[in-house]
């Protein structure tokens, strides 16, 4: 859509400056693609009359024209266009003209013959049109006088915008008007002129089928003469992207640009019959259209035709060439009409005939303003027909579409476009632009809309809400992303799970996924009871034990290993183990997912402190290393974690006569974890400390501690003898041997004491000290001497 500027100041006060008017027009959501400036004069260029034609006589495609400046003296032009004759009105530019193009217009000599000027096409003027050549003016032109003054034109600028198909109403000059008079708070004067009525109209319309024409409108005006249209009008035409015709179908175009509504004119004297019938096509019926081609018609195409039932056109699309004005014609029928879109759309697609009618019948046109578009069509008619009369409007209807009042929430308007307006400012904003308001009874947050007739597209609560949108300012909405759904997203449990992982690995780990079958015998050769339960109809007799433990298949991953010199390799499994259930009345075993891993070449302190990073990874707290001795364990290297729920692993070593019947060499470290109660002692929360900028002292103490009291439970009573001051107490030594009691062994901590608001004195220190020997006393353990 080309809207042009001066069209648009003649119904609201817009001013001259383009580019606010473009960024205005880009806010309300009407995308302005390119702005032109058009028509400005280029002093020096005046109106000739040319007086002789002649041929160049050394250059075939140059003739030389004389032409006349209205001091009867000719002037010599060399000129390669050829689309001129005797007695034509021509813009010449002087010697000393500037053109647009920044060109200087000086004589010149072509080929022997000396040229004085320049004859110029309206391209070369920097004005809209094809010519085909040079420009030819209207015969009643002055000669002589400045070609700007004789047309009567100003400067101009042409917006053309994407108009989406939502928007029926920008459309029209009209449409962009009404919104941005409503943009910017300024009056709004639709052309709207009174016109007396001449008598009735002698047609008559019948419709056959009234859902496909809502409203069919008729009306005859007289004293009509066919001529050229005016320059501004004409010029209007062109900037509106059209070719000037002639005065009737130029100012048919105008009001369809100007006001929205298309129509067709008919000669009278053509009109066969007296009236008009809309009806179906038949199959294969002919119609030959405007553009003189011959079009077979199909069931499906509304046609009008005349009052004997001859098609005189296609419906919404385009008139038939039988009953074309021509310069006889002196009375016309002007008809206007409501087709309803999807019709309109489907024939112009299936003829290939899209048309500017068709373009704004397919979206929708104004329902009411047929009557106001008949008034305006002879008001602009009578610039070159002053005797032109307007006869009586007669109206036929259809089925015309039902438009109900929409309701509209407040808190439905905000919280689509995240804004807090008001009831009265959401008022304010729709009022404008023709969309009326009065609030719902007894709900005063809720408006009850009614929908403009030249909004056809507009039908719901959220069209009002966009319309809201586009008035309040896209560039004033914030900037918030709506939420939508996440397909797949993972449970907290999934995502615990997926940590669990990422720490095995991060710890040097490769996970392992043996089969989850065992043949009979393989829990017993690792230590564990044989009481896997069978499958009823296994693949095949090795793998008919459902297994009990992750023990089986990671050890014999560390036997393979060996056997192909792969030494101390670090192996987890995360799987799940099925068990005789607790419950002898359940139906289905126990299945709990267990976390396993194996450490080969590793002794039990390497186990503890995977554990310990396992912990510190998920910030697991509570749990308890208690000495025991697990089946298929080492019976003094190995150990139960246990929580305030129960034990939920073991910590250790294998005992070497499960490692012997595997054929595995050295020490191999084991770990295993009931998944669900390690991260049953997750926190739910994490908490924070402000770390000490005070210095911080290190402290070492060793211990004679029984075989039988675990290591975790003096590093606990270490870390908790005085915890406002110690921050870290960390095991970095185990011995055994010579100066060592039977049965004991000795433990040497390393303990960081730190103050979170003093530094700490020897005193502190000293104190410190003396708290963790007596918090280990109770276990038995003793300072080593």
């Amino acid at each position: 859509m080309r809207a042009v500027l001066s069209w648009l100041n003649e119904m609201v006060p817009l001013g001259s400056d383009h580019v606010a008017i473009a960024d205005d027009l880009n806010e309300l959501g009407l995308a302005v693609e390119d702005v032109v400036v058009t028509g400005q004069a280029v002093p020096g260029v005046v109106v000739a009359a040319v007086q002789a034609l002649r041929r160049h006589p050394k250059a075939d495609r140059i003739q030389l024209v004389d032409v006349d400046l209205g001091d009867g003296q000719p002037l010599q032009i060399c000129c390669g266009a050829f689309n001129m004759a005797v007695g034509d009105r021509v813009p010449l530019a002087t010697l000393g003209t500037v053109m647009p193009n920044g060109m200087e217009i000086a004589r010149r000599q072509l080929r022997g013959e000396w040229s004085n000027g320049m004859l110029c096409s309206s391209t070369e003027l920097g004005l809209d049109g094809d010519d085909g050549g040079i420009r030819i003016l209207p015969a009643e032109y002055e000669v002589g006088r400045p070609l700007w003054d004789a047309m009567g034109l100003d400067a101009d600028v042409v917006f053309d915008l994407d108009v989406t198909r939502n928007r029926p109403d920008a459309w029209c000059h009209l449409g962009i008007a009404r919104d941005l008079a409503a943009w910017r708070g300024l009056p709004l004067t639709a052309p709207d002129p009174v016109i007396t009525s001449a008598g009735p109209t002698p047609l008559t319309v019948v419709i056959d089928e009234p859902e496909r024409c809502g409203r069919f409108t008729a009306r005859l005006i007289t004293g009509v003469t066919v001529t050229t249209s005016p320059p501004a009008l004409a010029d209007r035409i062109v900037k509106a992207g059209m070719r000037p015709i002639n005065n009737v179908v130029d100012v048919s175009n105008l009001v369809m640009i100007e006001l929205g509504q298309p129509n067709h004119t008919y000669d009278l004297s053509r009109l066969q019959g007296g009236g008009f019938i809309i009806r179906r096509a038949r199959g294969g019926e002919r119609l030959v259209t405007l553009d003189g081609v011959e079009r077979v018609l199909t069931t499906d195409d509304l046609l009008i035709c005349d009052g004997h039932d001859a098609p005189i056109g296609l419906a919404g699309v385009m008139g038939g060439a039988a009953t074309e004005i021509d310069d006889a014609s002196t009375t016309i029928a002007l008809e206007m009409a409501w087709f309803e879109p999807t019709g309109v759309a489907a024939t112009a697609a299936r003829h290939g005939l899209r048309s500017e009618a068709s373009a704004r019948f397919e979206r929708g046109i104004d329902t009411e303003g047929m009557e106001r578009a008949g008034r305006r069509f002879v008001d602009l008619l009578r610039l070159t027909c002053p005797d032109a009369q307007l006869h009586d409007l007669v109206v036929t209807d259809g089925v015309m579409p039902v438009r109900p009042a929409v309701e509209v929430r407040t808190a439905k308007v905000n919280a689509v476009l995240a804004t807090a307006l008001t009831t009265a400012q959401i008022v304010a904003l729709l009022d404008p632009i023709g969309f009326t308001s009065t609030p719902a009874a007894d709900q005063p947050d809720v408006l009850l809309v009614d929908l403009p007739t030249w909004r056809y597209d507009a039908s719901s609560e959220i069209d009002v809400v966009e319309e809201v949108a586009r008035h309040h300012g896209y560039s004033r909405l914030a900037k918030v992303v709506p939420p939508s759904a996440h397909a797949g997203a993972l449970t907290e449990r999934q995502l615990a799970r997926r940590r669990v992982i990422e720490i095995m690995v991060g710890a040097g780990f490769n996970e392992a996924m043996p089969n989850p079958f065992l043949a009979p015998g393989d829990l017993a050769r690792v230590g564990l009871p044989a009481d896997g339960l069978t499958i009823a109809n296994p693949l095949a007799a090795e793998e008919s034990v459902l297994r009990t433990s992750l023990r089986p298949g990671l050890l014999r991953a560390v036997a393979y290993n060996e056997s192909h010199r792969q030494l101390g390799v670090l192996l987890f499994e995360l799987g799940h183990v099925w068990r005789r259930p607790t419950d002898p009345s359940a139906a289905l075993p126990d299945e709990p997912e267990i976390l396993a891993a194996v450490l080969a070449g590793r002794d039990a302190r390497e186990a503890v402190r995977l554990w310990e990073e396992l912990t510190l990874g998920l910030r697991a707290t509570g749990v308890q290393i208690v000495a025991a001795t697990p089946p298929g364990l080492h019976p003094t290297r190995s150990a139960e974690l246990v929580s305030a729920n129960g034990p939920i692993g073991l910590v250790g070593e294998v005992a070497p006569s499960v490692l012997a019947a595997l054929g595995i060499t050295g020490r191999v470290a084991w770990l295993e974890v009931d998944v669900d109660g390690l991260l049953a002692a997750v926190p739910p929360s994490r908490s924070y400390a402000r770390v000490s900028r005070y210095p911080s002292s290190d402290v070492d103490l060793a211990f004679v501690v029984a075989d039988d009291v675990p290591a975790a439970a003096i590093t606990e009573a270490v870390a908790t003898a005085s915890a406002d001051l110690v921050v870290d107490a960390s095991l970095f030594d185990v011995y055994r041997g010579p100066g060592m009691p039977d049965g004991h062994r000795g433990l040497a901590y390393r303990l960081r004491l730190q103050s979170a608001d003093r530094t700490l004195t020897d005193a502190d220190v000293a104190a410190v000290r003396a708290a963790v020997i007596a918090a280990v006393a109770p276990l038995g353990a003793t300072l080593r001497s």
